[in-house]
């Protein structure tokens, strides 16, 4: 490694501020490189502080200017070497070298600022380590701490200490605090011995400080800082850890959330510390979009500008570069909040650092790219300044001069003229202040005038709505006071603004909560569009919004818009989320959650016109596919701690019907038969062995638990296990030696139809291979034409007694309806011995079996289109075929815009044109020709 002095590194120097004070540094620079003593010069001339230092450290400072990353280096290491006697004294000597190399390498230009504050950092964590170990030995030798002795001081008997704010984020300020919270893992002591060992750690926590933090002759460490843990007032200071995560849980408030951000373990046992930080996750990181953290953070910085007497406006003689308006803490709080608001969807942006956080919330478009290069810049800046009033007497201040000649002063460390200096900084101060002000300021915006309607709403359906649940609480009523006049206009514009209005007040009224909704509505106004336009058109997806507000996350979330990712993205993504999350449950209501979000964007996408119902239904077919081939492997393995491994080769899940051939609706249930091969393995090996039979069976019934069972983010899907072998008096898992042979020489014709379908989505790959060249042998085996086609008239009889039409918009049952096309399809698959799973196909082979000519086989076709797009957009509506008298105006224009019809008694004309057509094609193509009625000649 090259070694690089710093003289070679210094790219600027202050001026000489009081040439006395410079003269006498010059004792103390005798030998040094010209260059670092004009540096030392000009530094001791602004600040008494850096001279004091200077006079206890030259000697020191001639080698360490030659290598001062390997001097600063030997400084921390040798800050746990110490013996007990000697450690205050020179932990405080180690203080003075990195404070005086710091200084000088920050006024010189030849550390970045993010150099000289990951310098004071990692020594401030060496201090925190070498002082708490000090303070556990004592605790150790005297036997305070039950059961531990000083082999445990390697892991600090099971405290640690976090680091927040600045210190954890490695951006220590030149003179500042340390904030720290002191805790302790409980489990590592016995209930009894729980009391004293919380004393003992006490006693070491107020050790570690006071080594720290006691002014000697020698001057001082950190001052340090205990108030950020749990309800400072009333606990000590140092807590039990499962203390803390009940009280973050139930009580801990956001400017506690955003001050985990930064948080770390500086010194102790790590790896408590990191799980203590890891069960904290959902209290700090929010799985929906925080929007509600905004106006949070924007009463926090008005209480903070009200204690400090700091709101008024920017006058540079003694403004707070911190505190102040466009100061340090409107960016963190800028940066900070909007990590909250996106940081539990996307873990991408859960960084300590700001200027780290700007950059990677601008790539996540959260923040337009000029404005986080432009607050980053700031952001330096601002540091730099408040670095050099600090310098001037180890001081920790963050107020800028009041004087001229403070100014004066000023100006020479950062070898400035005074004027330009003041120009920039009140350019700045404002430019920072316009860019945060706005982001905070909207969230505590008063209610606008109420516009002037041109629709007159029935007040008595706006008076309940205080009634709601969403409403109760005084924070969700107040935020959606000012959201009401917007939302009010835009219902105005609605065609029918009546309907649209009672649509809004049903999804209101199955609001449970509403704080974040409406934050997220207040954020983004043009989300209101999207919520009237779906409380207007789909009374199902409405409810089912109310239900799951936070899937409205998903559109602002940056990939609601983009190209679809088609099953295998989807299932790389489920994959990605599935292994960050360790606990099966967590896992499972993550799953909900995410597919949820993506099951909501095909219906919009749809309802909105963005994509077209076939697409729409092979997009729903990806996901639950996607979700299937996720969770098998993840229920499995759960089922396995138990159960040992799956015996043989596994098995696979057989999706049929239309998760087979990979086309759903927004309300289809899953129809799949899982297949297994022991491979001659009887009985599993495991904690509680199985037989392979009722291992398999027990397996399918946690996957179907695992998908069925309402939850707290509810279910994922219905499965209907029925399409397999004796259907429901059958085992729920099936050998795939018995699934051949019941193929091969039991199964009836409409199972074989059924197999045109299928295909094997999720399990071991070389299973699924064997799956389906079963599936195909049996499918090209030779067919008697006659006995499927009289079997599938006889199907036809049977279904049309059973179940009737529920009117014109019943696209699946019915004569010339999609059930009624379906079983044609497969029949002509099956007769030309045709594995293709999609409709048309089986349309084709039918044609070329002579069921019907090439313009009959082109109307199917188009029928299929047309009542698939109908039951499609149908069930997007409701989850039972929709009726006329109930579709709103926004409904029917829906439909008759997925259906290419102008209004929706030609739509219906055009449905019943279409059943009639196709109706009459299977009919005559399943008539046996001996009853065929005679043709007249021509």
């Amino acid at each position: 490694m090259t070694t690089v002095s710093l003289a070679a590194r210094i790219t600027r120097c202050p001026r000489i501020w009081r040439t006395e004070r410079a003269q006498d540094a010059a004792p103390f620079t005798q030998g040094m490189d010209a260059q670092v003593a004009k540096l030392v010069a000009g530094a001791v001339s602004t600040s008494p502080y850096l001279m004091a230092l200077l006079e206890k450290e030259a000697d020191w400072l001639q080698g360490a200017a030659d290598d001062p990353e390997a001097a600063l280096a030997e400084v921390i290491a040798q800050a746990g070497a110490f013996a007990p006697d000697a450690l205050a004294d020179g932990l405080r000597q180690g203080k003075r070298r990195v404070a005086l190399l710091a200084g000088l390498a920050d006024l010189g230009g030849a550390w970045a600022l993010e150099e000289v504050t990951g310098a004071l950092s990692d020594f401030a964590d060496a201090a925190c380590a070498a002082a708490l170990r000090a303070g556990l030995l004592i605790q150790i030798k005297r036997g305070k701490l039950p059961g531990m002795t000083e082999d445990d001081l390697a892991d600090a008997a099971g405290m640690v200490v976090l680091a927040m704010g600045k210190m954890g984020a490695r951006e220590l300020n030149y003179s500042s605090d340390i904030d720290l919270i002191c805790l302790f893992d409980e489990t590592r002591f016995e209930r009894d011995d729980f009391h004293d060992a919380r004393s003992a750690f006490i006693r070491a926590t107020r050790a570690m400080s006071g080594t720290l933090s006691d002014l000697t002759a020698q001057g001082y460490v950190f001052r340090t800082d205990l108030r950020l843990r749990p309800d400072p007032a009333v606990t000590p200071v140092c807590m039990a850890m499962a203390a803390a995560e009940a009280y973050y849980e139930s009580l801990g408030r956001t400017w506690e959330r955003a001050a985990y951000i930064k948080a770390r373990p500086a010194a102790g046992d790590h790896k408590a510390g990191q799980a203590f930080l890891q069960t904290l996750r959902p209290f700090v990181w929010r799985k929906h979009l925080d929007f509600a953290a905004i106006q949070d953070a924007h009463d926090m910085r008005l209480a903070i500008r009200e204690h400090k007497g700091l709101g008024g406006p920017i006058t540079l003689p003694g403004h707070n570069m911190k505190l102040g308006r466009g100061g340090i803490r409107e960016i963190e709080f800028f940066t900070q909040t909007r990590q909250l608001i996106a940081g539990g969807r996307d873990p991408a942006l859960r960084v300590r650092g700001t200027c780290e956080g700007l950059q990677l919330l601008a790539e996540a478009n959260w923040v337009p790219q000029e404005a986080a290069d432009s607050l980053t810049d700031h952001y330096r800046f601002h540091r730099t300044v408040e670095h050099r009033q600090q310098m001037v007497q180890d001081a920790q201040t963050h107020a800028l001069p009041k004087s001229d000649d403070g100014f004066a002063r000023l100006a020479c460390m950062m070898d400035r003229d005074v004027e330009p200096l003041k120009q920039e900084l009140h350019d700045r101060l404002s430019a920072v202040h316009e860019i945060t002000e706005g982001f905070f300021a909207a969230s505590r915006a008063p209610a606008p005038a109420p516009p002037e309607m041109t629709h007159q709403f029935d007040t008595a359906v706006l008076d309940r709505w205080l009634t709601y649940p969403a409403l109760r609480s005084e924070r969700g009523a107040e935020i959606f006071d000012r959201l009401k006049p917007e939302l009010l206009t835009r219902l105005a514009k609605a065609a029918r603004p009546d309907e649209a209005l009672l649509a809004f007040d049903g999804f209101l009224a199955g609001l449970p909560a509403g704080v974040q909704l409406f934050s997220l509505l207040k954020a983004n106004p043009q989300l209101a569009d999207l919520l009237i336009d779906i409380v207007s058109t789909s009374p199902a997806l409405a409810s089912h919004l109310s239900r799951n507000a936070s899937v409205f996350d998903a559109v602002i979330g940056g990939d609601f818009f983009s190209e679809w990712p088609g099953q295998e993205g989807l299932g790389a993504a489920l994959g990605a989320l599935l292994d960050a999350e360790p606990d099966y449950e967590r896992q499972l209501d993550g799953t909900r959650r995410w597919a949820r979000e993506w099951h909501f964007r095909v219906g919009v996408h749809l309802l909105r016109g963005l994509i077209d119902a076939e697409t729409a239904g092979a997009q729903y077919a990806d996901l639950a596919r996607a979700v299937l081939g996720g969770l098998w492997p993840v229920v499995g393995a759960e089922f396995a701690q138990r159960h040992g491994a799956a015996p043989g080769r596994g098995a696979v899940i057989l999706g049929m019907g239309s998760l087979g051939a990979g086309r759903l609706t927004a309300t289809s249930d899953l129809d799949m038969i899982v297949i297994y091969d022991p491979d001659g393995v009887e009985v599993s090996e495991g904690r509680r062995p199985l037989p392979a039979r009722l291992y398999y069976a027990r397996l399918t019934q946690a996957m179907i638990t695992a998908m069925t069972a309402p939850m707290a983010q509810g279910k994922l899907y219905d499965v209907d296990m029925r399409l397999r072998p004796s259907g429901n008096q059958g085992p729920v898992a099936t050998s795939l030696a018995s699934f051949a042979s019941y193929q091969k020489d039991e199964a009836w014709v409409w199972e074989h139809l059924a197999l045109t379908r299928a295909q094997a989505i999720a399990g071991p790959q070389a299973l699924r291979g064997d799956v389906e060249a079963l599936r195909q042998t049996v499918l090209t085996q030779p067919r008697a034409r006659a006995k499927i086609l009289g079997d599938v008239a006889e199907m036809r009889i049977r279904i049309a007694a059973a179940k009737v039409p529920e009117g014109i918009w019943d696209a699946k049952i019915g004569p010339g309806r999609l059930q009624d096309i379906e079983l044609l399809a497969q029949a002509g698959a099956l007769i030309g011995g045709q594995s293709a799973r999609d409709i048309p196909a089986g349309i084709e082979a039918a044609r070329a079996a002579g069921l019907f000519d090439a313009a009959q086989a082109e109307a199917l076709d188009a029928a299929y289109a047309q009542i698939w797009a109908l039951q499609c957009a149908g069930r997007l509506l409701s989850a039972t075929p929709v009726q006329s008298e109930s579709l709103g105006r926004a409904g029917v224009a829906f439909l008759c815009r997925t259906l290419g019809c102008d209004t929706l008694a030609a739509l219906e004309a055009q449905m019943e044109q279409t059943y009639m057509t196709a109706a009459g094609i299977i009919g005559q193509a399943l008539t046996p020709p001996d009853k065929a009625e005679p043709q007249e000649a021509t």
